[in-house]
């Protein structure tokens, strides 16, 4: 199974690169056990994290108060949680990601 990412910096109107992520599945109860951590290259992208190979609930964590500080600005959520269903792991799975200093919004890409 394969995952991607990548993200968009809405204010900057480019790709948001350096963007520190952190890749987590959930365990029993409300716990997260670490998978895996990139950075978003040139291009705002991680083309694939890995490896996944069973279904669950993870999360991406993007850290965005180090990636707007770096751009010089404040920003109200210094990271953003997508949490999301992986069914089958067989599937690529891409998880982008729209930023600005004060909001965010994701969407399951293709």
């Amino acid at each position: 199974m394969s995952l991607s990412t990548h993200i968009l910096d809405l204010s900057f109107g480019r790709p948001a690169a350096g963007v520190e992520l952190a890749l987590t599945r959930q365990s029993d109860g409300d716990g997260w056990t670490p998978l895996d951590t990139a950075r978003t290259d040139e291009n705002g992208r991680v083309e694939s994290f890995g490896p996944i190979t069973e279904p669950g609930t993870y999360r991406i964590r993007f850290q965005l108060a180090a990636y707007f500080a770096g751009r010089k600005q404040s920003c109200f959520y210094p990271f953003a949680d997508v949490v999301f269903t992986i069914d089958d792991p067989g599937q690529h799975y891409h998880v982008p990601l729209l930023v600005s200093p004060y909001g965010y919004s994701t969407y399951r890409g293709s």
